[in-house]
């Protein structure tokens, strides 16, 4: 495929885009609002040099904000303006940054709409995270001179041999990024094979991520509440098909199981599941008092929670392992010193999975009956927690840098 015909497929496309934004937005009504940023045009106006980071989402803006507070403090004369792709990303942009910050969408990867926003913001330099590669933005970009950096670069293998598929759209484009920062050896491999050059591994920001101050605090208030004296177990950041799976695994435990999903938009669904499993049940939000102890599962159904989650649970599951959905973040759990579970299905965090369970951090888990034996393991074995623990919180010491690296290669590109 060349950029001429991704183009004419992403213009006939665009008729069907405000249906799109409208089915989505009866689940999760933000997607109702801003939409001429999606198109590139802003009402906000800037009148400082704009460094620009583009998270496209949650995690990728929990990622990055160390390296925005380090980007702050280095270029205190810029303007840092966060761009994303959905509603949530720009929630936790301003939990996490509020006013410190500006935040737009970015638009769709149309011409006229990537024109718009460079002209309408005239960054003096962009930096996408992970894994967004947008053709259009990247050649007008190039065309303007201005540096693009791709950073915190991640490249699973099933992703690579998508991306191969659209030969030279994607070679060109990655010889159009300024510098590439990759997470690992791996990814940066990965990378280079599908033509990218000028690249380096810097390490994943994800471990320099700091709980919040009052994270061990709240997570203790939050462990009184559930009951001091039970087992918690939190099964955290799951998908869709996950939580049926995880029920069976705890069915008649000694323990209270709290499921966070991943996604707000499902906390609805995944209460049905749990009333449909028979479980008893309270939602966080409803949680004025301490649990009830007939009380089964917790659903966390609050934002911003999961290091108090964290730091109030035993140990914990991570969700998007269990069904092939590729992992979500264990770092956070890590930095918390949590005995980890991992499913089989993490090549989104490939090389920190391996080296949590190398380190003693973690055990992967291939199916619901091993998380049901481990989950017993773990509850019955407290030494065995506590060298977890201590394994974790090593691991995750052990793997921080990469804020420094990285602040290192953007200074080359600003003035």
């Amino acid at each position: 495929m060349n950029r001429f015909f991704y183009s004419l497929l992403l213009y006939l496309a665009l008729p069907f885009v405000p249906l799109k934004l409208l089915w989505r937005g009866i689940k999760q009504p933000a997607y109702l609002r801003h939409w001429p940023e999606r198109f590139g045009f802003y009402n906000t106006t800037v009148i400082k040099p704009v460094i620009w980071l583009h998270c496209v989402s949650v995690g990728e803006t929990r990622a990055a904000e160390p390296l925005i507070k380090a980007l702050q403090t280095t270029y205190p004369n810029h303007q840092i303006l966060l761009t994303h792709g959905t509603p949530t990303g720009r929630e936790t942009s301003a939990a996490l940054f509020e006013d410190s910050v500006q935040r737009v969408y970015l638009p769709y990867d149309l011409p006229f709409a990537v024109n718009h926003f460079l002209n309408h913001f005239k960054p003096t330099i962009g930096l996408i995270m992970e894994t967004e590669l947008w053709f259009n933005l990247i050649v007008a970009c190039k065309q303007r001179e201005m540096p693009l950096l791709l950073l915190n670069a991640r490249l699973s293998e099933k992703s690579a041999k998508g991306y191969s598929k659209l030969g030279k759209l994607v070679s060109e484009s990655l010889q159009s990024l300024s510098a590439i920062a990759a997470q690992t050896i791996e990814d940066l491999t990965r990378l280079q094979t599908l033509g990218a050059n000028n690249i380096s591994v810097a390490g994943n920001l994800k471990f320099d991520v700091k709980p919040p101050a009052d994270a061990a605090d709240k997570g203790l208030q939050l462990r009184k509440l559930f009951g001091s004296e039970r087992t918690i177990f939190l099964a955290a950041s799951t998908r869709e098909g996950e939580e049926k799976l995880i029920l069976e695994a705890v069915k008649n435990l000694e323990i209270l199981t709290v499921i966070v999903p991943r996604h707000p938009q499902r906390f609805n669904e995944v209460e049905s599941i749990i009333q449909s499993a028979g479980f008893t049940y309270q939602r966080r939000s409803n949680l004025v008092g301490p649990v009830d102890s007939n009380i089964q599962v917790i659903l966390g159904d609050s934002m911003g929670e999961l290091f108090t989650y964290y730091a109030a649970c035993d140990f914990t599951f991570i969700g998007g392992s269990l069904l092939n959905y590729g992992g979500q973040n264990l770092i956070e759990a890590a930095n918390m010193g949590k005995p980890i579970l991992i499913g089989t299905h993490t090549f989104n965090f490939a090389e920190a999975s391996n080296n949590a369970i190398k380190e003693g951090a973690a055990i992967r888990i291939k199916d619901t009956a091993e998380l049901r034996d481990q989950i017993l393991y773990l509850l019955h074995n407290a030494p065995k927690r506590e060298k977890m623990q201590q394994a974790a919180l090593r691991f995750s010491e052990a793997s921080t840098g990469a804020t420094i690296r990285l602040i290192r290669l953007i200074a080359g590109y600003i003035s």
